[in-house]
Formats: C-alpha cells, sequence, structure tokens
C-alpha cells in the first residue's frame, strides 16, 4: 500500500502563488461571459410571472426621435393623454432661439403629437381646473447668468416719474442712465413709466410718484460701473422740468449672479381642441410658483421669483376661473418657498407640508402648518424630524383622502446641500393639534423622490437621488437610486417593488395611468458619470406596471353617468358586481419637481345591485373638488378595474 506525502508549505505556496495569477487571467478574459450571462440571468429572473406578481414590471416606451424632449412638467388630460411640457427646457440656447416644447402622448395607441407653445412654459406652474382645462401660468422671462459670464456691471433699477400732468411715459431699450460716478447705464428693455397720481389727505393735495423696474447694464465692461450703494441716477437726453420729474433709482449695480426672471403669462389647455388659450396675465411675474385649487373653484397662485429673480414676498394672487383674470389677494400675505406643496383640507384649509424646490430664504416660510385662506391664519404643525431639509422632498396626501393624512418623505439640505434624508414623517390633519410623528424610513437618503398614489391605496415611490440633482454622494460620482417600493399606510411599511433602468432626480416626473400603470419621465442631472462634465437630460420614458397587472383578470366598468354629484349616488354596470367591494375617485396628476398637489384618491360608498354597484360620493368639497376624476372599482384581492372618467360637478 503506497502513501502519499503532504506537499510542504513552501511547495503549497509556490504553488498558489502560480495559480492565483493564472485564475485572475481567467477571469478577466472571461469577464464580458460572466456580465453576458448575469445580465441574461436577471433578464430570465425579472421576467418570470411569480416575479411579476409580487414586485411587478418596468419596460422602456419607444420614443420617435423627434418627440423626446426635455420633460419638466406632466399633466394626465381628461382624454387619456399625457400633456408633457418642456418649454424651453433649461436649455439657453433653446430659449433664445424662441424654441419651446410641449407634447402630447396618447398612451392607448402610443402616439405623439407636438403642440404649438406660445412662451417659455419652463419652470411656470399648473393645476386642474373644475371643467378638465389644465391652467398653465408663469415660466422663464430670462435665463441665470453666471458671475464667471458678466461682463458689465448691471442691476434692477426703478424709473420714477413724478409729473402727474404729463401722462405715462415712454422710454425705449438702450435708453441712457447717467450716475453721479460718471458711468452711463443702459436699459434692457423699452419701459413706460405711469404717471404720478394726485391724493387728497386731510384737506392737502399729495403726489405719488409714478414707477416702474428695469435691467440696467453699465455702458464699460469689467468692475468700473459697479455701485455698492443706493444712489440715483438722470436720464439722458431730457430737458426742462423733465429733468427733475424722471430718473432712476437703483440699491445696487454689480457683477453678481443674476438669477432666472419669472414670466407673467397664463394659459388654460383646452385637451379636447388641445392648444393652449390665453387668459388674463398674473398679476405678478413668477417663476417656480405653485397653483393650488381653492375651496370655491377658484385657483391662488403662491410664491415664485419675480422678473429680477428676487423672491416674491409673500405676495400672492387668484384666478378667478369664471372670469378667466388673475386678481390680487392682499388679504392672503404668506411667504413660502418656492413650489411649496399645498394641500386642500376636509375643512377648506390649505395644508403646507413643508415640501419645496429650491428657492427662498433658509428658515421665513418653511415651517409646516394649515392655512386658513379666509382669515388668513396659518397654524404651525409641529414635529418634524430634519427640519431642515424639506427641499425637494415629496409630500403625499395618503389614501383613501378622507383619512387626511399627509406623508413627506426624504429631502435634503437648502440650495445645493451635498445632505440629504431618509425621514419619513406623517400628519394627522383630523387631530385637533396636528403634528407630524416619524414614519418608517427610506431604504437611503433621498431627494427628488417622485410618488404616486395607486388605486388599490399604497403609494407607489420611485427614484430620485442621494446628491444634489444627482451628483455626488459619499464617495460616488452619481447617486440616482435605482430602486422603487410601494408603501402601504395602513400598515406603515414599504415593500420593494421591481427596479427600475433608468436613473430620475431633479426635472423628473411620475403620475398615474387610467389603466393602472404609472409613468416615469425626465431627470437633470448636474453632472455626468466622471462627476466632472455637465449631465445630459435624460429623454428615456419608462413605464412600471404594478403587481396588480399580473394577478389574474381584473374587473371591468360598464355604462354609467359621466357626470356625478357630491352627496349623491350613482350606478355603474359591471359584470363583476359580486367581487367588488370598493370603489375610489383618484384625481389626475399635474407634476413637476417632485410637487403634485392635484392627486388624490377619495373612497366611495359602494353598494352592490344586480348587474352593477351603486357608489355614493361625499359630500365635502375640500375632500373632493370639482373637476374630472378616474372611477376604479375593486375586488376583495385589491384588484382595480381600468378607470372610467367622471365629472364631479
Amino acid at each position: 500500500m503506497s502513501t502519499r506525502r503532504r506537499p510542504t508549505l513552501a511547495r503549497r505556496l509556490l504553488t498558489m502563488a502560480v495559480t492565483l495569477p493564472l485564475m485572475a487571467a481567467v477571469a478577466v478574459v472571461n469577464k464580458p461571459i460572466v456580465v453576458f450571462a448575469a445580465e441574461r440571468f436577471h433578464e430570465f429572473s425579472i421576467n418570470r410571472p411569480s416575479y411579476k406578481e409580487q414586485y411587478g414590471h418596468w419596460s422602456l416606451l419607444d420614443v420617435p426621435a423627434k418627440f423626446r424632449i426635455n420633460a419638466v412638467h406632466a399633466a394626465l388630460l381628461r382624454t387619456g393623454k399625457i400633456l408633457i411640457v418642456a418649454g424651453s427646457g433649461n436649455n439657453r440656447d433653446a430659449f433664445e432661439a424662441g424654441t419651446f416644447r410641449t407634447i402630447l402622448w396618447d398612451p392607448r395607441t402610443d402616439a405623439f403629437k407636438d403642440v404649438p407653445t406660445p412662451t417659455d412654459l419652463f419652470c411656470g406652474g399648473h393645476t386642474f381646473l373644475p371643467n378638465g382645462n389644465l391652467l398653465v401660468a408663469g415660466g422663464t422671462k430670462s435665463y441665470e447668468v453666471l458671475e464667471a459670464d458678466i461682463k458689465s456691471a448691471a442691476g434692477v433699477m426703478k424709473i420714477k416719474n413724478e409729473s402727474p400732468d404729463r401722462g405715462p411715459r415712454t422710454f425705449p431699450k438702450g435708453t441712457r442712465l447717467l450716475g453721479a460716478n460718471g458711468r452711463a447705464y443702459l436699459t434692457r428693455a423699452e419701459v413706460t413709466v405711469p404717471a404720478a397720481a394726485k391724493m387728497s389727505h386731510g384737506g392737502h393735495t399729495m403726489v405719488h410718484a409714478g414707477e416702474t423696474e428695469v435691467w440696467v447694464d453699465a455702458a464699460d465692461a469689467g468692475d468700473a460701473g459697479t455701485v455698492t450703494q443706493p444712489a440715483q441716477y438722470a436720464i439722458d437726453g431730457l430737458t426742462g422740468t423733465d429733468t427733475r420729474n424722471l430718473y432712476g433709482i437703483a440699491d445696487k449695480i454689480t457683477r453678481e449672479k443674476q438669477e432666472y426672471g419669472g414670466d407673467r403669462t397664463s394659459y388654460e389647455f383646452d385637451p379636447i381642441a388641445e392648444r393652449y388659450v390665453r387668459t388674463g396675465d398674473m398679476v405678478e411675474h413668477r417663476w417656480y410658483p405653485t397653483l393650488s385649487t381653492m375651496p370655491n373653484g377658484d385657483v391662488l397662485a403662491v410664491s415664485g421669483l419675480d422678473e429680477f429673480g428676487r423672491m416674491l414676498p409673500g405676495v400672492n394672487e387668484r384666478y378667478k376661473v369664471a372670469q378667466r383674470r388673475w386678481v390680487a389677494a392682499p388679504e392672503l400675505q404668506r411667504v413660502f418657498p418656492t413650489y411649496p406643496a399645498l394641500f386642500l383640507t376636509r375643512d377648506e384649509r390649505l395644508f403646507f407640508s413643508g415640501s419645496n424646490a429650491g428657492y427662498g430664504s433658509d428658515t421665513e416660510g418653511r415651517t409646516p402648518g394649515l392655512w386658513d385662506v379666509t382669515k388668513n391664519r396659518f397654524q404651525t404643525v409641529p414635529g418634524l424630524e430634519d427640519p431642515q431639509m424639506t427641499e425637494t422632498s415629496s409630500s403625499v396626501l395618503l389614501p383613501p383622502a378622507q383619512d387626511q393624512r399627509v406623508m413627506i418623505m426624504g429631502g435634503g439640505g437648502v440650495g445645493d446641500s451635498p445632505v440629504s434624508t431618509a425621514r419619513t414623517a406623517i400628519a394627522d390633519l383630523d387631530e385637533k393639534e396636528p403634528r407630524y410623528r416619524p414614519g418608517p424610513d427610506l431604504p437611503a437618503p433621498t431627494r427628488y423622490l417622485n410618488t404616486v398614489i395607486l388605486p388599490d391605496d399604497t403609494v407607489f415611490t420611485s427614484g430620485g437621488s442621494s446628491g444634489y440633482r444627482g451628483g455626488p454622494y459619499q464617495g460616488k460620482n452619481r447617486s440616482d437610486l435605482l430602486t422603487a417600493h410601494l408603501y402601504d399606510p395602513r400598515r406603515e411599511v414599504f415593500h420593494q417593488a421591481a427596479a427600475p433602468s433608468v436613473g430620475r432626480n431633479y426635472h423628473s416626473e411620475a403620475l398615474l395611468l387610467p389603466d393602472g400603470r404609472v409613468v416615469t419621465m425626465g431627470s437633470d442631472p448636474i453632472y455626468d458619470g466622471t462627476g466632472k462634465n455637465p449631465g445630459k437630460f435624460e429623454q428615456r420614458i419608462e413605464i412600471y406596471s404594478p403587481p396588480y397587472l399580473f394577478q389574474g383578470e381584473r374587473p371591468a366598468i360598464g355604462g354609467g353617468p359621466r357626470t356625478v354629484k357630491r352627496g349623491r349616488s350613482a350606478a355603474y354596470a359591471t359584470a363583476d358586481a359580486d367581487r367588488i367591494t370598493g370603489a375610489r375617485l383618484v384625481r389626475p396628476s399635474a407634476v413637476t419637481h417632485g410637487t403634485d398637489v392635484d392627486q388624490r384618491s377619495i373612497e366611495l360608498g359602494v353598494r352592490r345591485t344586480p348587474g352593477g354597484v351603486t357608489v355614493t360620493v361625499p359630500n365635502e368639497p375640500g375632500l373632493l373638488p370639482s373637476g374630472w376624476y378616474m372611477l376604479f372599482l375593486t375586488d376583495g384581492e385589491g384588484l382595480p378595474s381600468p378607470a372610467r372618467w367622471v365629472r364631479v360637478a
């Protein structure tokens, strides 16, 4: 019997020294094969029926090249089509060329259509009106200019007219104003200065100067025209008393960064005619405003940057729907950061969740609370953890809306802060003294998260990034989160969903389709994958099919009324009456910058009848604003029907 001697330690070390490099070489040579095999296995796994039943499924939409745009705003119209608005799409060249884009996509046929876009709606506000039109107001009048690109000093100058007798005075673009420093400054646009107004006070007549504002640029390049203190300027070419009555005043003229300037144009998009219809202009220019439905059906516009890139100091206004015009609302003075998330409540107040999208004081106006718009009273809602990180967070009125619970998710620090949070919190607005309490943490610190209410009373969350605009975070060049989850409001837990293939951060949107799917689009990263070069706007569109679309035959809605009234009942035919246990009216989304104050899901009473169901509609306008909704019927397993469009009169 022979015996084998074990190799010596030296021999074993020598063998390892030879074998390990060989193994490494084999792995390098076969890396493409290994990666290919892993990808094929992943594709196989996510396409199994059992996987889809549990996690859902993603697919990319085939968008023809000529219809690929920078999606900044998206809204589901009552025709079932999606309005996708780019405006200039955060593209200075497009802005200067006057190239503004809007497209319509029909998810039923995957047909696309260009819509003429009259002005730059980029970063305007929008909300649905009772008749189903989408009100779109504000937008971009001028692009930002960084300090490095500013060749001469510039600033906002107020042109004053102290004469009540000669009427308004118009000055052309390029009008010269002369400073005490001997420098000349040129107006960027034509301006008309109203005449002074005569007013009587206690038997005395007083004159209040007319005034208007305009950008001016120093005629000389460099720092020569810089003025850091308030000063008065003479208008060149005037004679006689005009030299005293007409003049300019500016607080400063510098080479500081110039912010985006807001526009004041306003439109209603008609979903039947498929065109923008001009309304009266806004009272103020607004960039990054929120438009919120009011209890009486009119619309309130809050916040935004004015035409010179300055934060509006709590100056808000109303849209009179019946008259298609905007009016000042001095009785509703309230400061908010830009794109504040405002939710109409059952008791007809507006709840500011704290979520916002990027401009404003780091202290003033950021406190969550309930705003009584009849008395201009604000009740603070305390208890929010990480209260300094509400910027670029997401907020949603949890389903069903009758529960009156609002959830805030994630967010980051003010401005281009690299800090973000995984915090969620829930406020029960039915409580006498509402306060936030902690919810379950997100899987990772997240900003720009998209949230979509589904007809089975869950909330779908997807995308977002941990870093500012998808940029660096914890040593990584890109921080997009290729994750998605389904939040269960009853159990207050997140369940993992299938992962998207496209990262979404700044300027991204998600919304529910009438067939129960979710569409995601947009994303505007600050850097590419290297972390050094500018990012490229994401133009791919990806669609998520939730698990309920793979769990058997869905119920269906047959005939029934197109219009329902609050406090009344309505009967709908369905061959699935014996399995129907619930009904929801889901308001369509109009979303931008993570802000969607339109979407909400209202529970209806349900009574089975032979061959159909009768639903009972709540009677509270604050719970159920007038307008168009998607009616979904659900069975005992939570499977929703495809939607039927109905109007709440």
